[in-house]
Protein backbone atom coordinates (compact mmCIF):
# COMPACT_ATOMS: atom_id res chain seq x y z
CA UNK A 1 0.00 0.00 0.00
CA UNK A 2 1.15 3.41 -0.99
CA UNK A 3 0.03 7.24 -0.12
CA UNK A 4 0.97 8.93 -2.86
CA UNK A 5 -0.57 12.52 -2.57
CA UNK A 6 0.71 13.68 0.68
CA UNK A 7 2.28 16.60 -1.07
CA UNK A 8 2.99 18.06 2.07
CA UNK A 9 7.17 17.41 2.51
CA UNK A 10 8.16 15.76 5.78
CA UNK A 11 11.65 14.90 7.20
CA UNK A 12 13.52 12.51 9.18
CA UNK A 13 13.22 14.52 12.29
CA UNK A 14 9.15 14.32 12.19
CA UNK A 15 9.40 10.74 11.94
CA UNK A 16 11.22 10.38 14.79
CA UNK A 17 9.30 12.96 17.00
CA UNK A 18 6.37 11.64 15.90
CA UNK A 19 6.70 7.92 15.96
CA UNK A 20 9.40 7.51 19.33
CA UNK A 21 11.50 5.64 17.82
CA UNK A 22 15.34 5.80 17.89
CA UNK A 23 17.72 6.18 14.96
CA UNK A 24 19.92 3.65 13.97
CA UNK A 25 21.38 5.03 11.27
CA UNK A 26 21.36 8.60 9.79
CA UNK A 27 21.51 10.03 6.72
CA UNK A 28 21.82 14.01 6.09
CA UNK A 29 19.30 15.83 4.12
CA UNK A 30 16.81 13.07 4.17
CA UNK A 31 13.11 14.55 2.82
CA UNK A 32 10.10 12.71 2.30
CA UNK A 33 6.67 12.99 0.82
CA UNK A 34 4.96 10.00 0.58
CA UNK A 35 4.50 6.90 3.04
CA UNK A 36 4.38 3.30 2.38
CA UNK A 37 3.85 -0.39 3.55
CA UNK A 38 3.79 -1.99 0.34
CA UNK A 39 7.11 -2.33 -1.36
CA UNK A 40 5.37 -3.32 -4.87
CA UNK A 41 4.47 -0.35 -5.06
CA UNK A 42 6.90 1.75 -3.04
CA UNK A 43 8.05 4.74 -5.08
CA UNK A 44 11.61 6.54 -4.77
CA UNK A 45 12.11 8.80 -1.75
CA UNK A 46 9.00 7.50 -0.09
CA UNK A 47 9.09 6.36 3.62
CA UNK A 48 8.50 2.88 4.35
CA UNK A 49 6.83 1.36 7.48
CA UNK A 50 7.30 -2.56 7.92
CA UNK A 51 3.70 -3.87 9.15
CA UNK A 52 3.36 -7.38 9.75
CA UNK A 53 0.77 -9.95 10.12
CA UNK A 54 -0.22 -13.19 10.62
CA UNK A 55 1.12 -14.28 7.14
CA UNK A 56 4.27 -11.89 6.53
CA UNK A 57 6.96 -9.93 8.65
CA UNK A 58 7.58 -6.31 7.49
CA UNK A 59 11.20 -6.52 8.23
CA UNK A 60 11.51 -9.24 5.74
CA UNK A 61 10.66 -6.78 3.05
CA UNK A 62 13.49 -4.24 4.20
CA UNK A 63 16.34 -4.85 1.80
CA UNK A 64 13.56 -4.90 -0.66
CA UNK A 65 12.22 -1.46 -0.59
CA UNK A 66 15.89 -0.35 0.04
CA UNK A 67 16.30 -1.65 -3.41
CA UNK A 68 13.32 0.00 -4.85
CA UNK A 69 14.63 3.72 -3.40
CA UNK A 70 13.11 3.87 -0.40
CA UNK A 71 14.10 7.80 1.26
CA UNK A 72 14.18 5.69 4.82
CA UNK A 73 12.80 2.75 6.86
CA UNK A 74 11.03 2.22 9.86
CA UNK A 75 11.34 -1.03 11.53
CA UNK A 76 11.11 -3.16 14.14
CA UNK A 77 12.98 -2.57 17.21
CA UNK A 78 15.62 -5.74 17.56
CA UNK A 79 15.66 -6.76 14.21
CA UNK A 80 19.04 -6.16 12.00
CA UNK A 81 18.45 -3.68 9.89
CA UNK A 82 19.03 -3.58 6.06
CA UNK A 83 22.52 -3.01 4.36
CA UNK A 84 22.50 0.31 2.27
CA UNK A 85 22.61 4.11 2.92
CA UNK A 86 19.64 4.45 4.12
CA UNK A 87 17.93 6.20 7.09
CA UNK A 88 16.40 3.32 10.13
CA UNK A 89 13.87 4.32 12.75
CA UNK A 90 13.49 1.66 15.08
CA UNK A 91 10.70 1.48 17.41
CA UNK A 92 8.67 -0.99 19.17
CA UNK A 93 5.71 -1.29 17.24
CA UNK A 94 5.77 -0.35 13.70
CA UNK A 95 1.88 -0.56 13.26
CA UNK A 96 1.76 2.11 16.00
CA UNK A 97 4.17 4.10 14.94
CA UNK A 98 2.25 4.40 11.68
CA UNK A 99 -0.54 6.25 13.47
CA UNK A 100 0.77 8.55 15.20
CA UNK A 101 3.00 9.32 12.16
CA UNK A 102 -0.59 10.07 10.59
CA UNK A 103 -1.83 12.17 13.72
CA UNK A 104 1.13 14.25 13.37
CA UNK A 105 0.43 15.02 10.04
CA UNK A 106 -3.52 15.54 10.50
CA UNK A 107 -1.92 18.68 12.78
CA UNK A 108 -0.31 20.24 10.02
CA UNK A 109 -3.95 19.65 7.91
CA UNK A 110 -5.62 23.09 8.62
CA UNK A 111 -8.91 21.65 7.08
CA UNK A 112 -12.74 19.88 8.43
CA UNK A 113 -12.23 16.23 9.25
CA UNK A 114 -15.39 14.67 8.94
CA UNK A 115 -15.42 10.79 11.00
CA UNK A 116 -18.04 8.28 9.98
CA UNK A 117 -19.01 5.15 12.08
CA UNK A 118 -22.05 3.40 12.18
CA UNK A 119 -22.92 -0.30 12.11
CA UNK A 120 -24.01 -0.40 8.46
CA UNK A 121 -24.30 2.55 5.79
CA UNK A 122 -20.56 4.12 6.79
CA UNK A 123 -19.04 3.81 3.32
CA UNK A 124 -22.19 4.65 1.65
CA UNK A 125 -22.53 7.69 3.09
CA UNK A 126 -19.07 8.77 3.05
CA UNK A 127 -19.27 7.78 -0.95
CA UNK A 128 -22.46 10.02 -0.93
CA UNK A 129 -20.36 13.03 0.97
CA UNK A 130 -17.10 13.05 -0.76
CA UNK A 131 -19.70 13.16 -4.18
CA UNK A 132 -21.75 16.18 -2.59
CA UNK A 133 -18.91 18.19 -1.79
CA UNK A 134 -16.61 17.36 -4.66
CA UNK A 135 -18.52 19.42 -7.22
CA UNK A 136 -17.12 22.54 -5.49
CA UNK A 137 -14.21 21.37 -2.93
CA UNK A 138 -11.00 19.33 -3.11
CA UNK A 139 -12.58 16.56 -0.96
CA UNK A 140 -10.19 13.37 -0.19
CA UNK A 141 -11.98 10.33 1.44
CA UNK A 142 -11.29 7.17 2.68
CA UNK A 143 -10.47 4.72 -0.43
CA UNK A 144 -13.17 1.78 -0.86
CA UNK A 145 -13.50 0.36 3.14
CA UNK A 146 -10.17 1.32 4.11
CA UNK A 147 -11.34 2.09 7.93
CA UNK A 148 -9.00 0.79 10.87
CA UNK A 149 -5.65 1.55 12.11
CA UNK A 150 -3.71 1.35 8.43
CA UNK A 151 -6.87 2.34 6.65
CA UNK A 152 -7.21 5.91 8.86
CA UNK A 153 -3.40 6.84 8.25
CA UNK A 154 -3.90 5.94 4.29
CA UNK A 155 -6.51 8.37 4.42
CA UNK A 156 -4.87 11.18 6.16
CA UNK A 157 -1.80 10.48 4.43
CA UNK A 158 -3.79 11.73 1.15
CA UNK A 159 -4.60 15.21 2.00
CA UNK A 160 -2.32 17.34 0.84
CA UNK A 161 -1.90 21.23 0.64
CA UNK A 162 -4.76 21.42 -1.53
CA UNK A 163 -7.64 19.61 -0.16
CA UNK A 164 -10.38 20.95 1.19
CA UNK A 165 -12.38 18.72 3.20
CA UNK A 166 -11.02 15.27 4.51
CA UNK A 167 -14.03 12.46 5.06
CA UNK A 168 -12.66 9.37 6.88
CA UNK A 169 -14.44 6.51 7.48
CA UNK A 170 -13.83 4.37 10.73
CA UNK A 171 -14.96 0.86 11.47
CA UNK A 172 -14.32 -1.50 14.77
CA UNK A 173 -14.99 -4.95 15.93
CA UNK A 174 -13.41 -4.34 19.46
CA UNK A 175 -13.41 -2.31 22.05
CA UNK A 176 -11.40 1.06 21.99
CA UNK A 177 -10.95 0.95 18.22
CA UNK A 178 -13.10 4.07 17.82
CA UNK A 179 -11.41 5.96 20.04
CA UNK A 180 -7.75 5.44 18.89
CA UNK A 181 -8.92 5.98 15.23
CA UNK A 182 -10.18 9.30 17.25
CA UNK A 183 -6.85 10.14 18.18
CA UNK A 184 -5.24 9.65 15.01
CA UNK A 185 -7.87 11.22 12.61
CA UNK A 186 -8.67 14.43 15.11
CA UNK A 187 -12.13 14.90 13.39
CA UNK A 188 -13.56 18.34 13.56
CA UNK A 189 -17.28 16.68 12.92
CA UNK A 190 -18.97 13.54 12.78
CA UNK A 191 -21.75 11.30 11.64
CA UNK A 192 -23.33 8.08 13.41
CA UNK A 193 -25.50 6.25 10.69
CA UNK A 194 -26.87 3.74 12.92
CA UNK A 195 -26.34 1.61 16.00
CA UNK A 196 -27.67 -2.47 15.43
CA UNK A 197 -26.87 -5.86 16.14
CA UNK A 198 -23.04 -5.84 14.01
CA UNK A 199 -19.22 -6.94 15.57
CA UNK A 200 -21.10 -8.59 18.42
CA UNK A 201 -18.54 -11.05 18.24
CA UNK A 202 -16.08 -8.29 19.77
CA UNK A 203 -18.32 -5.74 20.97
CA UNK A 204 -20.63 -8.05 22.78
CA UNK A 205 -23.63 -6.80 22.55
CA UNK A 206 -25.85 -3.76 20.58
CA UNK A 207 -24.85 -1.37 24.10
CA UNK A 208 -21.40 -2.45 23.69
CA UNK A 209 -21.65 -1.01 20.39
CA UNK A 210 -23.49 1.73 21.15
CA UNK A 211 -20.87 2.34 23.90
CA UNK A 212 -18.26 1.76 20.87
CA UNK A 213 -19.57 4.27 17.77
CA UNK A 214 -20.38 6.50 20.62
CA UNK A 215 -16.47 7.25 21.07
CA UNK A 216 -16.51 9.37 17.66
CA UNK A 217 -18.94 11.95 19.25
CA UNK A 218 -17.51 12.14 22.12
CA UNK A 219 -14.57 12.89 20.48
CA UNK A 220 -15.69 16.33 18.97
CA UNK A 221 -15.35 19.23 20.98
CA UNK A 222 -17.89 22.55 21.70
CA UNK A 223 -16.70 24.06 18.53
CA UNK A 224 -17.82 21.23 16.57
CA UNK A 225 -20.77 18.98 15.31
CA UNK A 226 -22.13 16.07 15.36
CA UNK A 227 -25.03 14.11 13.23
CA UNK A 228 -27.22 11.47 14.67
CA UNK A 229 -30.19 9.17 13.70
CA UNK A 230 -33.55 10.67 15.07
CA UNK A 231 -35.02 7.07 14.35
CA UNK A 232 -31.70 4.80 16.05
CA UNK A 233 -33.13 3.87 19.43
CA UNK A 234 -29.31 4.73 20.87
CA UNK A 235 -29.50 8.54 19.35
CA UNK A 236 -30.46 9.44 22.84
CA UNK A 237 -27.47 7.98 24.15
CA UNK A 238 -25.25 9.05 22.05
CA UNK A 239 -25.87 12.65 22.04
CA UNK A 240 -25.48 12.46 26.07
CA UNK A 241 -21.47 11.78 25.25
CA UNK A 242 -21.01 15.10 23.01
CA UNK A 243 -20.84 18.69 23.99
CA UNK A 244 -21.02 19.38 19.84
CA UNK A 245 -23.73 20.84 17.84
CA UNK A 246 -26.14 18.36 17.23
CA UNK A 247 -28.23 17.82 14.13
CA UNK A 248 -30.46 14.97 12.85
CA UNK A 249 -31.54 13.17 10.56
CA UNK A 250 -34.66 10.27 9.95
CA UNK A 251 -37.43 9.24 8.06
CA UNK A 252 -39.81 8.27 11.10
CA UNK A 253 -39.37 10.53 13.44
CA UNK A 254 -39.11 14.84 13.77
CA UNK A 255 -35.19 15.58 12.95
CA UNK A 256 -33.11 18.49 11.51
CA UNK A 257 -32.95 16.50 7.76
CA UNK A 258 -36.31 14.43 7.60
CA UNK A 259 -37.61 12.33 4.34
CA UNK A 260 -41.25 12.14 3.88
CA UNK A 261 -43.23 10.68 1.65
CA UNK A 262 -41.02 7.78 0.17
CA UNK A 263 -42.15 6.05 -3.62
CA UNK A 264 -39.96 3.11 -5.32
CA UNK A 265 -39.99 3.27 -8.71
CA UNK A 266 -37.35 1.66 -11.13
CA UNK A 267 -33.89 2.51 -9.94
CA UNK A 268 -35.01 5.27 -7.90
CA UNK A 269 -36.67 6.50 -5.08
CA UNK A 270 -38.65 9.66 -4.29
CA UNK A 271 -39.23 11.69 -1.36
CA UNK A 272 -39.53 14.72 0.11
CA UNK A 273 -37.52 16.75 1.82
CA UNK A 274 -37.56 18.75 4.72
CA UNK A 275 -35.06 21.03 6.14
CA UNK A 276 -36.34 24.14 8.34
CA UNK A 277 -32.58 25.14 8.96
CA UNK A 278 -31.56 25.98 5.50
CA UNK A 279 -35.27 26.55 4.70
CA UNK A 280 -35.94 23.51 2.49
CA UNK A 281 -38.88 21.36 1.14
CA UNK A 282 -38.58 20.02 -2.01
CA UNK A 283 -38.94 16.59 -3.75
CA UNK A 284 -36.03 15.13 -4.29
CA UNK A 285 -35.21 12.33 -6.91
CA UNK A 286 -32.19 9.33 -5.44
CA UNK A 287 -30.77 6.99 -8.43
CA UNK A 288 -30.86 4.73 -5.63
CA UNK A 289 -33.50 2.21 -4.70
CA UNK A 290 -34.58 2.02 -0.14
CA UNK A 291 -35.22 3.40 2.26
CA UNK A 292 -31.82 2.75 3.82
CA UNK A 293 -30.19 4.98 0.44
CA UNK A 294 -32.51 7.91 2.01
CA UNK A 295 -31.41 7.45 5.22
CA UNK A 296 -27.82 7.74 4.13
CA UNK A 297 -28.53 10.67 2.27
CA UNK A 298 -29.98 12.71 4.68
CA UNK A 299 -26.77 11.51 6.88
CA UNK A 300 -24.71 13.58 4.20
CA UNK A 301 -27.18 15.73 3.70
CA UNK A 302 -26.99 16.81 7.31
CA UNK A 303 -23.20 16.90 7.52
CA UNK A 304 -23.13 19.43 4.43
CA UNK A 305 -25.56 21.64 7.27
CA UNK A 306 -23.01 21.05 9.90
CA UNK A 307 -20.15 22.12 7.33
CA UNK A 308 -21.82 25.27 6.22
CA UNK A 309 -22.52 24.32 3.12
CA UNK A 310 -25.33 25.70 0.63
CA UNK A 311 -27.86 22.72 0.39
CA UNK A 312 -29.42 24.40 -2.85
CA UNK A 313 -26.16 23.73 -4.51
CA UNK A 314 -25.38 20.35 -2.95
CA UNK A 315 -28.56 18.81 -3.84
CA UNK A 316 -27.72 19.60 -7.56
CA UNK A 317 -25.32 16.38 -7.38
CA UNK A 318 -27.58 14.40 -5.96
CA UNK A 319 -29.07 13.13 -9.39
CA UNK A 320 -25.59 11.59 -10.40
CA UNK A 321 -24.81 9.68 -7.36
CA UNK A 322 -24.29 5.86 -7.50
CA UNK A 323 -24.46 2.85 -5.84
CA UNK A 324 -20.68 1.18 -5.26
CA UNK A 325 -19.98 -2.75 -6.44
CA UNK A 326 -21.97 -5.14 -4.31
CA UNK A 327 -23.84 -2.61 -3.20
CA UNK A 328 -27.38 -2.58 -4.15
CA UNK A 329 -26.51 -2.93 -8.12
CA UNK A 330 -28.97 -3.36 -10.15
CA UNK A 331 -28.73 -4.66 -13.63
CA UNK A 332 -31.14 -6.15 -15.71
CA UNK A 333 -29.79 -9.87 -16.71
CA UNK A 334 -31.68 -11.37 -19.62
CA UNK A 335 -34.91 -11.39 -18.40
CA UNK A 336 -33.64 -11.92 -14.97
CA UNK A 337 -33.31 -8.41 -12.17
CA UNK A 338 -30.72 -8.77 -10.10
CA UNK A 339 -29.57 -6.48 -7.36
CA UNK A 340 -26.26 -7.19 -5.99
CA UNK A 341 -25.69 -6.62 -2.65
CA UNK A 342 -23.47 -9.08 -1.61
CA UNK A 343 -20.69 -7.01 -0.13
CA UNK A 344 -21.38 -7.41 3.02
CA UNK A 345 -24.46 -7.71 5.96
CA UNK A 346 -25.63 -7.51 9.02
CA UNK A 347 -29.06 -8.03 10.69
CA UNK A 348 -29.74 -4.04 10.29
CA UNK A 349 -28.80 -3.78 6.58
CA UNK A 350 -30.26 -7.62 5.55
CA UNK A 351 -33.72 -6.17 7.40
CA UNK A 352 -33.39 -2.90 4.65
CA UNK A 353 -32.17 -5.30 1.55
CA UNK A 354 -35.50 -6.70 1.99
CA UNK A 355 -37.38 -4.30 2.26
CA UNK A 356 -36.34 -2.65 -1.24
CA UNK A 357 -36.59 -6.52 -3.07
CA UNK A 358 -40.27 -6.46 -1.65
CA UNK A 359 -40.48 -2.76 -3.40
CA UNK A 360 -40.00 -3.96 -6.86
CA UNK A 361 -42.73 -5.65 -8.92
CA UNK A 362 -42.24 -9.08 -10.30
CA UNK A 363 -43.63 -12.16 -10.86
CA UNK A 364 -41.64 -13.73 -8.35
CA UNK A 365 -39.05 -12.37 -5.48
CA UNK A 366 -36.20 -14.27 -4.90
CA UNK A 367 -34.28 -13.98 -1.99
CA UNK A 368 -30.56 -15.62 -1.12
CA UNK A 369 -29.17 -15.24 2.18
CA UNK A 370 -25.81 -15.94 3.27
CA UNK A 371 -23.85 -16.14 6.52
CA UNK A 372 -23.71 -13.20 8.36
CA UNK A 373 -20.80 -13.16 10.80
CA UNK A 374 -19.11 -11.66 13.56
CA UNK A 375 -22.74 -11.93 15.65
CA UNK A 376 -21.29 -14.02 18.54
CA UNK A 377 -23.29 -15.43 21.41
CA UNK A 378 -27.04 -14.06 19.44
CA UNK A 379 -25.70 -15.36 16.18
CA UNK A 380 -28.25 -18.50 15.86
CA UNK A 381 -31.10 -15.82 17.14
CA UNK A 382 -30.01 -12.90 14.54
CA UNK A 383 -30.60 -15.45 11.74
CA UNK A 384 -33.44 -17.19 12.81
CA UNK A 385 -35.53 -13.92 13.01
CA UNK A 386 -33.81 -12.43 9.48
CA UNK A 387 -35.91 -15.75 8.40
CA UNK A 388 -39.09 -14.85 10.59
CA UNK A 389 -38.86 -11.52 9.00
CA UNK A 390 -38.55 -12.71 5.41
CA UNK A 391 -41.39 -15.21 5.93
CA UNK A 392 -43.56 -12.12 6.96
CA UNK A 393 -41.97 -10.05 4.21
CA UNK A 394 -43.83 -12.48 1.66
CA UNK A 395 -40.70 -13.85 -0.10
CA UNK A 396 -41.30 -16.04 -2.53
CA UNK A 397 -38.30 -17.96 -2.71
CA UNK A 398 -35.70 -18.10 0.38
CA UNK A 399 -32.13 -19.55 -0.73
CA UNK A 400 -30.00 -19.92 2.13
CA UNK A 401 -26.18 -20.30 1.70
CA UNK A 402 -23.87 -21.42 4.36
CA UNK A 403 -23.74 -23.38 7.37
CA UNK A 404 -24.99 -20.18 9.89
CA UNK A 405 -27.43 -19.27 7.10
CA UNK A 406 -29.26 -22.60 8.28
CA UNK A 407 -30.90 -20.56 10.78
CA UNK A 408 -32.24 -18.42 8.62
CA UNK A 409 -34.22 -20.89 7.06
CA UNK A 410 -35.26 -22.71 9.96
CA UNK A 411 -36.90 -19.18 11.12
CA UNK A 412 -38.76 -18.95 7.58
CA UNK A 413 -39.96 -22.78 8.71
CA UNK A 414 -41.07 -22.18 11.77
CA UNK A 415 -42.99 -18.84 10.44
CA UNK A 416 -45.12 -20.68 7.82
CA UNK A 417 -43.51 -20.57 4.67
CA UNK A 418 -43.54 -23.67 2.65
CA UNK A 419 -41.17 -26.29 2.67
CA UNK A 420 -40.91 -25.85 -1.97
CA UNK A 421 -40.42 -21.77 -1.02
CA UNK A 422 -37.22 -22.70 1.36
CA UNK A 423 -33.98 -23.79 -0.13
CA UNK A 424 -30.51 -24.59 1.83
CA UNK A 425 -27.11 -25.06 0.28
CA UNK A 426 -24.24 -25.79 2.14
CA UNK A 427 -21.80 -23.81 -0.54
CA UNK A 428 -21.71 -20.83 -2.90
CA UNK A 429 -20.73 -23.65 -5.76
CA UNK A 430 -23.88 -25.54 -5.01
CA UNK A 431 -26.11 -23.04 -5.08
CA UNK A 432 -24.30 -22.27 -8.49
CA UNK A 433 -25.09 -25.66 -9.93
CA UNK A 434 -28.51 -24.91 -9.44
CA UNK A 435 -28.86 -21.42 -10.86
CA UNK A 436 -30.93 -22.87 -14.02
CA UNK A 437 -33.69 -23.62 -11.55
CA UNK A 438 -33.75 -20.95 -8.81
CA UNK A 439 -33.92 -17.95 -10.89
CA UNK A 440 -35.79 -17.77 -14.12
CA UNK A 441 -37.27 -15.13 -16.27
CA UNK A 442 -39.21 -12.45 -14.80
CA UNK A 443 -37.68 -12.94 -11.37
CA UNK A 444 -36.63 -10.18 -9.37
CA UNK A 445 -32.83 -11.85 -7.19
CA UNK A 446 -31.52 -9.93 -4.15
CA UNK A 447 -28.37 -11.21 -3.40
CA UNK A 448 -27.08 -10.55 0.22
CA UNK A 449 -23.93 -11.98 2.75
CA UNK A 450 -21.14 -11.26 4.74
CA UNK A 451 -17.72 -10.48 2.78
CA UNK A 452 -16.94 -13.82 3.84
CA UNK A 453 -19.92 -15.81 2.84
CA UNK A 454 -18.29 -15.27 -0.96
CA UNK A 455 -21.84 -14.13 -2.28
CA UNK A 456 -20.13 -12.30 -5.07
CA UNK A 457 -19.05 -15.37 -6.63
CA UNK A 458 -22.62 -16.79 -7.20
CA UNK A 459 -23.79 -13.04 -8.42
CA UNK A 460 -20.71 -13.70 -11.33
CA UNK A 461 -22.56 -17.49 -11.69
CA UNK A 462 -25.92 -15.45 -12.34
CA UNK A 463 -24.47 -13.11 -14.97
CA UNK A 464 -22.50 -15.59 -17.04
CA UNK A 465 -26.04 -17.92 -16.84
CA UNK A 466 -28.02 -15.09 -17.66
CA UNK A 467 -25.30 -12.59 -18.81
CA UNK A 468 -25.75 -12.73 -22.72
CA UNK A 469 -27.70 -9.44 -22.28
CA UNK A 470 -27.05 -7.84 -19.02
CA UNK A 471 -26.57 -4.11 -18.81
CA UNK A 472 -26.89 -1.84 -15.31
CA UNK A 473 -30.02 -0.05 -14.94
Amino acid sequence: MRWEFCVIPFQLSDVLAACGGRLARDVRGTDMSGVSTDTRTLRQGELFVALSGPNHNGNDFASRAVQAGAGALVLQEGLEAPAGEVPVVLCADPRLALSRLAAWHRTRLQMPVVGITGSCGKTTTKNMLAHLLGGHRQVVSSPASYNNDIGVPHTLFSAGASCETLVVEMGTNAPGEIEALCRTAQPSGAIVTNVGASHLAGLGSEEGVAREKGALPASIGPDGWVVLNADDAWSGALRARTRARVLTFGIEHAADVRASDLHFEGEQTTFQLDVPLAGIRCQVQLPMLGQHAVANLLAALAACVGLGEDLHQVLGQVGTLRDGRGRMQRRKVGGVTLIDDSYNANPHSARAAVRVLMSIPASRRVLVLGDMHELGEVSVQEHRDLGQFAAQAKVDLLVTIGTQALDIATGADLSGMTTGSVRRFPSVERASEAIHELVGDGDVVLVKGSRAAGLEDLVQRILQVHGAEAHAF
